[in-house]
C-alpha cells in the first residue's frame, strides 16, 4: 500500500507543483495590479478572484471568469439598490439574500450563485452613504482578478492532460489484470491440493464490482483531457489523442462488465459444486486458470498501449505487437474451452466453459487492435475534412 500511494505521489507531484506556481502567479499578479488602481486599500479581492477564476482547463477558466463577474455584478446591483431605501437590519437582510439567491438561480449561475448574496451583503453593510463607492470596487477588482487569471492562464497554459487520462485507463487495466492474476493463481493451487473456492470467489467478484465502481472516475480523467485541448495554446499542432482514449476507455468498461459477469458465474458454479459435496474437477480448474491469466495478459497489454498512445499520439499506435501476441493467446485459449464443451456434458462444468467463452469473445472484440487502429484514422480523417472544410470556407468568404 506504502508503495502504490508513493508511486502515485510521484506521478502526480510536478503537476501539482506546476499548478501550485500557476495560481500563486495569478494571485500575486493580480494583488499587485489592483494596489496599482486603488493604491490606499488592500485589495484582497482581486486574488481572491483570481484563485477562484483560473480553472485546469482554458474552456473552464471563461467560464468561471464570466460567471464569477456576472454574479458579482447581481449582488451589487441589488445591494446599491436596497442601500437607499432601507437600513441593515435582520428583515433587510433577509430580503437581500432572499433576492440574491433568486437572482443567482435565475441567471443559472451554478457554482458561483453564492457570490451574488456575499458581494450583496458586503456592500449593503458599508451603509448607504458608501454603498455606490464600495460597491464600484468590489466591481472593479473582481473584474482585475478575473482579467488577470485569463491573462495569466493564457502566458502559462495548462498542460495537456491526455497522459493524465492515458495512466488512469491503463492503471484501470492494470488492477484488472492483477485481480484476473491473483483468481488465476488461486485455482491452479486448488487444482493442485483441491482446496475449496467459494469463499475466494466471493472476493473476486466484490473485487470486480469495486472496479467497475471506478470506471465513473476514469470517465471523469477523459473528459477532463479533452477539455484541456480546447482553446489551450499548448494544443496547438499536436496530434490529438482524445479518439483512442476514449476508444480505450469504452473497451475497458465493456471488459470489465465481461469479467465481473464471469466471476458471478465463478461463483454460483464453485457454490453449487460445495453445495453437491463435489468438485470442478482438475482439468475444468486447469482451463479456467489458464484462460484468467491470458485475459490479464490481454488487459495489461491494452492498458500498456493506451498509455503509449497517450504519450506519443502517433497513428498507427505504436508497439502493437506485445497485445496482438495476447490476443493470440486469448484464442489459444477459446480453443481449448471449445474442445472441453464438446467432450464434456456436465451442467457445472459446461456453466464455466460458456461463461470462460464469452468472456473470450467480449474481450477479443473489445482489444481489437485492427478495430482501435481503424477507429484513430476514421477520426483523424474527419478532423483533417473539418480543417479543410473551415479553410473553404475562408477562401470563399475573401
Amino acid at each position: 500500500m506504502l508503495a502504490v500511494s508513493a508511486a502515485r505521489f510521484r506521478r502526480g507531484g510536478w503537476p501539482a507543483l506546476t499548478w501550485a506556481v500557476r495560481l500563486t502567479a495569478a494571485a500575486v499578479a493580480a494583488y499587485l495590479v489592483a494596489q496599482l488602481l486603488f493604491p490606499s486599500t488592500q485589495p484582497l479581492l482581486a486574488p481572491l478572484t483570481a484563485l477562484l477564476v483560473v480553472q485546469v482547463t482554458p474552456v473552464s477558466l471563461l467560464a468561471s471568469g464570466l460567471d464569477r463577474v456576472l454574479s458579482v455584478v447581481a449582488g451589487v446591483s441589488v445591494a446599491a439598490m436596497l442601500s437607499t431605501a432601507v437600513e441593515l437590519t435582520w428583515w433587510s437582510l433577509a430580503i437581500v439574500i432572499a433576492v440574491s439567491i433568486l437572482t443567482g438561480q435565475a441567471l443559472r449561475l451554478g457554482a458561483n450563485l453564492i457570490e451574488v448574496p456575499i458581494s450583496a451583503m458586503l456592500v449593503l453593510g458599508v451603509g448607504s452613504l458608501a454603498a455606490e463607492s464600495a460597491a464600484w470596487q468590489r466591481l472593479s477588482e473582481t473584474l482585475v482578478g478575473a482579467t488577470v487569471g485569463v491573462v495569466s492562464n493564457l502566458l502559462l497554459p495548462p498542460s495537456v492532460r491526455a497522459q493524465d487520462a492515458g495512466e488512469s485507463i491503463a492503471g484501470m487495466a492494470t488492477d484488472l489484470a492483477g485481480l484476473l492474476e491473483r483468481a488465476g493463481d488461486q485455482v491452479a493451487s486448488a487444482s493442485e491440493n483441491g482446496a475449496d473456492l467459494a469463499d475466494a470467489a466471493v472476493g473476486w467478484l466484490d473485487e470486480a464490482r469495486r472496479l467497475n465502481h471506478e470506471i465513473p472516475n476514469v470517465g471523469t480523467t477523459l473528459l477532463r483531457a479533452e477539455e484541456s485541448r480546447r482553446l489551450n495554446l499548448r494544443a496547438a499542432g499536436t496530434a490529438d489523442p482524445s479518439p483512442g482514449l476514449r476508444h480505450g476507455m469504452e473497451a475497458l468498461e465493456h471488459s470489465a462488465v465481461a469479467v465481473r459477469s464471469m466471476f458471478r458465474s465463478l461463483l454460483d458454479a464453485y457454490s453449487a459444486a460445495a453445495e453437491h459435496d463435489s468438485t470442478v474437477g482438475p482439468e475444468v480448474e486447469s482451463a479456467v486458470a489458464m484462460s484468467v491469466h491470458e485475459f490479464a495478459a490481454g488487459l495489461r497489454a491494452f492498458g500498456r498501449l493506451v498509455r503509449a498512445d497517450a504519450q506519443h499520439g502517433r497513428s498507427p499506435a505504436p508497439d502493437t505487437e506485445p497485445l496482438r501476441e495476447a490476443l493470440d493467446g486469448l484464442r489459444e485459449a477459446r480453443a481449448r474451452i471449445t474442445e472441453l464443451v464438446l467432450v464434456d456434458d456436465d451442467p457445472i462444468h459446461s456453466e464455466l466453459n460458456f461463461a470462460l467463452l464469452a468472456t473470450i469473445k467480449r474481450l477479443l472484440t473489445e482489444l481489437d487492435v485492427d478495430e482501435r487502429i481503424r477507429r484513430r484514422g476514421s477520426a483523424r480523417t474527419s478532423a483533417l475534412q473539418r480543417i479543410r472544410q473551415r479553410r473553404q470556407v475562408r477562401s470563399r468568404g475573401q
